[in-house]
């Protein structure tokens, strides 16, 4: 089952990429590719990001983790989608990156991004989530994602070239596969 569109086409009119790329990458923020933003990282593909919203099925209210926020992007667009009841999580690994992120959020107070522990995945500390997002892609799909997921959650990850949507209920974890897709490394 996939999500309405709806409301993803609503976030994507409040949250405009422009304001998520570096300045020089900002008169290309209508191209639907991914973009440089520094440190081998990239601002995803506008109608990728768009797809895993849609199959993340984002309510109001939930409890979000986004891996790999980048530039702080995917972490607006699900702070619009869980509206003030909700929190989002963003983690990234490269502190410059961090620091980026969290000057594009500042006009979004239920989002924060913090930044990764070395060979910690996600943040568990914070666990469970209602929701999770993976904009990077492991070799294999991580268990330690997995743990972080509370029961009636769905996580969307792209593993080895597949779109994955993994569906936690009454215990049970279920994957799906969603396309192909190709994304930087999970590091």
């Amino acid at each position: 089952m996939v999500g309405d569109p709806r409301a993803v086409i609503h976030a994507f009119e409040l949250v405009p990429r422009a304001g998520f790329l570096p300045a020089g990458a900002r008169l290309r923020a209508e191209y639907d590719g991914p973009l440089e933003i520094g440190h081998g990282q990239t601002n995803s593909q506008p109608r990728t990001v768009s797809d895993m919203l849609v199959l993340l099925e984002v309510e109001p209210g939930q409890r979000v983790l986004d891996v790999g926020s980048g530039s702080g992007w995917t972490t607006a667009l699900l702070s619009v989608l869980v509206g003030e009841a909700g929190t989002v999580y963003g983690v990234e690994l490269e502190p410059d990156l961090v620091a980026f992120g969290r000057a594009n959020i500042t006009a979004y107070p239920n989002a924060s991004i913090v930044l990764a522990e070395p060979d910690v995945l996600g943040l568990p500390e914070l666990a469970p989530y209602d929701r999770i997002l993976v904009s990077a892609e492991p070799a294999v799909l991580p268990q330690a994602l997995v743990d972080q997921l509370a029961d009636d959650g769905r996580m969307v990850i792209p593993v080895a070239g597949r779109m994955l949507l993994v569906e936690r209920a009454d215990g049970e974890v279920t994957v799906s596969e969603h396309g192909r897709y190709r994304f930087v490394p999970l590091r």
